[in-house]
């Protein structure tokens, strides 16, 4: 009995840090090679990653056609070349309060930082070196949640420079994975609303332009890209993958260094023209 041919690759989804992006934060000239190969062959690109939409605005002229990344761990869709924010999915005032009251107990010393449409905003003893432009407020997670701004907040980080991180998201998931998504991609945990996660955004997107998961191949290298490695048709991990990822994937792809993402998509194309 013949095997049936895979499914043509309509949409590549990628992470960006640790996967389409080197070491440096750039994406190099075969990657971007890559990428616009990828285009012109009829493949789109989304770019699926735990940023926030205010770190995307650089990556602009690599996002394909559409223009459109998926950030904060699925929790918003971004239009990176109109700077402007698509959709969010926030987290419910309530297992916000509840989370952050859950972590105090479990995780002493914790730190919060929020996104939300309008900014971000940090606790005082909140010191985070990846974070890139400043805080449009400065005061307590209690402060904020019980503000306007607690309605809308659709991504929560937390911060304990003296845990590791991965005992950091069991101990935190052991404690408050019952009210919301809990994962990381660094350093920090990385919150989100219930049931929102990267493969279920991605999901909805997909069904929007008619794609089917078996059309999508996708690459990742953290704890926050499983739901989307697992979701999609072929889900590769980068060979410089956190052991959890790359235990979960039967597909591998270089380093990021060493341009992984664009060996594979190079190989893609040449294989389905």
């Amino acid at each position: 009995m013949t095997a049936s041919p895979a499914p043509r690759t309509r949409l590549i989804a990628t992470d960006l840090d640790g996967t389409l992006l080197r070491s440096d934060g750039t994406v190099s000239a075969r990657t971007q090679a890559a990428l616009a190969l990828a285009e012109e062959s009829g493949i789109s690109i989304v770019f699926v990653t735990g940023r926030p939409p205010r770190w995307l605005e650089s990556l602009a002229e690599h996002t394909g056609r559409h223009g459109v990344a998926i950030c904060s761990n699925g929790a918003a869709v971004y239009d990176v070349r109109r700077k402007e924010l698509v959709e969010t999915a926030p987290l419910r005032p309530e297992d916000s309060q509840a989370v952050v009251t859950a972590l105090r107990t479990e995780l002493p010393g914790v730190a919060f930082a929020f996104e939300y449409p309008g900014g971000f905003a940090h606790e005082p003893a909140y010191r985070s070196m990846l974070d890139w432009s400043p805080a449009d407020r400065v005061c307590s997670a209690e402060e904020l949640l019980a503000g306007p701004e607690g309605l809308t907040v659709f991504k929560v980080l937390a911060q304990v420079p003296e845990l590791e991180p991965d005992e950091m998201l069991r101990r935190a998931c052991g404690a408050a994975g019952g009210l919301a998504e809990i994962t990381r991609s660094s350093p920090l945990l990385e919150i989100g609303a219930a049931g929102v996660t990267k493969a279920t955004a991605l999901a909805h997107w997909c069904g929007e332009q008619g794609i089917a998961a078996e059309e999508v191949v996708a690459f990742g290298d953290m704890q926050n890209d499983l739901p989307m490695l697992a979701w999609a048709g072929r889900g590769y991990a980068m060979a410089n993958a956190h052991p959890a990822v790359l235990a979960s994937c039967a597909l591998r792809a270089l380093n990021h260094d060493e341009d992984g993402v664009a060996v594979v998509i190079e190989q893609l194309v040449r294989q389905e023209m």
